[in-house]
């Protein structure tokens, strides 16, 4: 078995990708929106983070963590918040021998990507990424029409405006 090393910095400011196991046509996250999160509000409930952003996309999501100080257990929170939602999400998906073998259900992917932020511009770069992903995926054309994203948060704070990167300005044909 392989022994997967992760870049463990406490205190340290992350960007996360988790993915379903099953993403093909699955619409399970926004399906269940509501279970996701009371399963966020369960996890940071006992083993608190502050969110950056955030986006939910059918099948997987993308968020920033900032770790508290001193605190370097990303994979305890992830652990959990995976639990918490397999939980309250009603048994029917389809489950490998292996998983039924580690009496596991078959909703998320095992592994996870994390990225530790580098500098402000990496920073910049990772938040533009999560907001414009419904856009990539041809969900909606315009980033502010996707209701699952701190997006409407960043457009408050006066970094974004409501158009930013649409469709309709960058002359982008959805798929």
């Amino acid at each position: 078995m392989r022994t997967y090393l992760r870049n463990r910095t406490a205190g340290g400011l992350y960007f996360f990708t988790v993915n379903l196991a099953e993403r093909r046509g699955n619409t399970l996250l926004t399906d269940r929106i509501e279970y996701l999160r009371e399963a966020f509000r369960r996890t940071f409930a006992t083993h608190p983070v502050v969110m950056n952003a955030a986006v939910v996309l059918p099948d997987h999501l993308h968020c920033i963590w900032q770790l508290p100080p001193g605190d370097d257990d990303y994979p305890v929170r992830w652990r959990l918040l995976k639990s918490h939602f397999s939980r309250l999400v009603e048994p029917g998906e389809r489950r490998s021998e292996s998983r039924l073998r580690k009496g596991e259900r078959g909703i998320w992917q095992r592994r996870y990507w994390e990225h530790l932020i580098r500098d402000e511009q990496d920073y910049a770069q990772h938040v533009d990424y999560i907001h414009y992903n419904p856009v990539k995926h041809g969900l909606v054309a315009r980033v502010a029409d996707w209701p699952y994203s701190t997006f409407s948060r960043w457009v408050k704070r006066g970094v974004y405006t409501e158009d930013w990167a649409s469709n309709e300005l960058t002359g982008m044909e959805m798929e």
